[in-house]
């Protein structure tokens, strides 16, 4: 357990930053959940609806550091491919 007054706030300010990302990532992660089922219903209009909401949730959760930036570019990249790709299905 932590001895110093600064060792006490550190748990302190760690557990509300680490409530704070598990929320983040969950948002984003329903946010994808959601483009994932338009995309499995083959409504091409919805997913992309769903696409260009679940975007800026994405590139907030990178920017806050909860995932890393590439992650969210690769994922963002392959989402959009399977929006794409249902055109020409």
């Amino acid at each position: 357990m932590a001895n110093t007054a600064s060792a006490r706030k550190r748990i302190r300010q760690n557990e509300k930053r680490r409530v704070r990302n598990v929320a983040r990532v969950s948002r984003m992660r329903t946010f994808i959940k959601k483009v994932e089922s338009a995309i499995q219903s083959g409504d091409k209009s919805a997913a992309s609806e769903a696409f260009r909401a679940a975007q800026p949730e994405m590139q907030r959760a990178a920017g806050k550091g909860v995932v890393a930036k590439n992650t969210i570019s690769r994922k963002l990249s392959r989402l959009s491919a399977r929006i794409k790709a249902l055109a020409t299905a």
